[in-house]
């Protein structure tokens, strides 16, 4: 009698993992916009992803322009190009950085044990959404740390990337990192999550007058 074997779950490919951390910055993205009020509250709808409910703008300015820069990223994701990106909040009026939101990316080191020939047994799907799942809880959680932004604000993505990496240079230009003066600057460190071949490591700095 013929044994049925079950089914190997298949390792996440790099184009996967490409996609997953693409989609999550998008709905990071979102999210932080949404909480931090750079955009007003009736400009998102609530859609479930990840188990759970996350707001995504409707403004079709703000989702073109998310939906380019992360076209863009997904890309040097595939290449190993961005190291880092950063999401700045900014003080409309003045121009003074008000929080920079961190998100480094670093590529999965495979244990180099010789002895061992079995490779690791591949992240499950779910595991790697529950990570995700805590990390957007937590950038809602932070309005409760966070000092109120009582001002109109703007936004600006960065991203670092390896010197010899084509940029496109319509869209993204050499700028200033907008980094917050380190005698007013206070860090929290977030959660991370990562899959069979990125690991992201989330922070927020924000500007602290006390």
């Amino acid at each position: 009698m013929a044994t049925k074997q079950a089914p190997t779950r298949q390792a996440i490919t790099l184009k996967g993992s490409t996609n997953l951390v693409t989609e999550f910055f998008k709905y990071a993205a979102n999210t932080i916009l949404f909480q931090r009020g750079v955009y007003p509250s009736d400009d998102f709808h609530m859609v479930k992803k990840y188990g759970q409910t996350v707001l995504v703008t409707q403004d079709l300015a703000l989702e073109n322009y998310l939906d380019r820069i992360l076209k863009q990223v997904n890309k040097w994701l595939l290449t190993g190009s961005v190291t880092q990106l950063v999401l700045a909040i900014i003080s409309k009026d003045t121009r003074t950085p008000l929080e920079r939101w961190v998100f480094d990316i670093n590529l999965v080191e495979q244990p180099s044990d010789s002895t061992s020939t079995e490779p690791a047994p591949p992240k499950p799907e779910a595991e790697i959404q529950a990570e995700i799942r805590y990390i957007l809880k937590q950038i809602v959680s932070t309005v409760t740390f966070l000092p109120i932004i009582d001002e109109p604000t703007v936004f600006n993505i960065l991203a670092y990337t390896h010197e010899s990496v084509d940029i496109p240079a319509d869209e993204w230009v050499d700028t200033d990192p907008l980094a917050i003066e380190a005698s007013k600057s206070q860090q929290v460190k977030l959660r991370s999550f990562s899959t069979d071949v990125h690991r992201i490591e989330a922070m927020v700095a924000y500007r602290y007058d006390g």
